[in-house]
């Protein structure tokens, strides 16, 4: 009967979303199998071309394009981007695993691949997570580390595209459209240019203007 009942308080977890799934700290890549085997259907955030699901507590500071800044309840600073145009032309993942990280891997769950690679940096963590051609970077201490990668497995693995939409924005017959270069997305991003794109969000000006605008999901 216990074995029925914790199975049952399991499957809860899972199906209500996954701000309330509290795994095992020390393994980073069971954290990780566990959250992204599992397919998703929920989003509450829906724009152009692609949506995908915030947990309860996180909420976005900024929106610009396809960049997103998010915030959870510790005040975690998550930077999201999707990539419509490597989602577009179906790009490979051509992530290279660091020896010099505090982990680094490369993901392949549900037919999506990326990688997840965590560096030391002053006493805290950078967290740099690429999945279903989306990336999200935080700077992160010890404490939260389990709670933010559980974020991001959940956000990441929600992104769902919308072909139609994303072939008319940036199909042969878009005459309009212009490729930018994401360059903070790239490979080789780092903990700089991160800081850079959080800084910029947080002048007194800014943060007045949030206080009205802030959007919260409860979901």
């Amino acid at each position: 009967m216990k074995k029925i009942i914790v199975l049952l308080s399991v499957i809860v977890l899972f199906v209500t979303g996954c701000s309330v799934v509290k795994l095992d700290e020390t393994n980073i890549s069971k954290n990780i199998k566990i959250l992204l085997s599992r397919s998703s259907n929920l989003y509450n955030v829906n724009y152009d071309g692609y949506r995908y699901y915030l947990p309860k507590g996180i909420s976005f500071i900024n929106k610009d394009s396809y960049n997103a800044l998010l915030k959870d309840k510790n005040n975690n600073k998550y930077y999201m981007f999707i990539d419509i145009i490597g989602y577009y032309h179906k790009k490979e993942n051509d992530y290279v695993m660091s020896d010099n990280s505090h982990y680094s891997q490369r993901i392949d769950y549900n037919k999506k691949n990326g990688y997840i690679q965590i560096d030391d940096v002053d006493g805290k963590y950078f967290v740099q997570f690429v999945y279903n051609y989306a990336k999200m970077e935080v700077y992160v201490s010890k404490n939260d580390l389990t709670d933010v990668i559980n974020n991001m497995c959940c956000i990441l693995r929600s992104v769902k595209y919308n072909d139609s939409v994303i072939e008319s924005m940036i199909g042969e017959n878009a005459l309009d459209y212009k490729e930018e270069d994401y360059s903070l997305f790239k490979a080789d991003s780092n903990k700089e240019s991160y800081m850079e794109v959080v800084k910029r969000n947080e002048t007194d000006e800014y943060n007045k203007y949030l206080e009205d605008e802030k959007i919260d999901i409860d979901y």
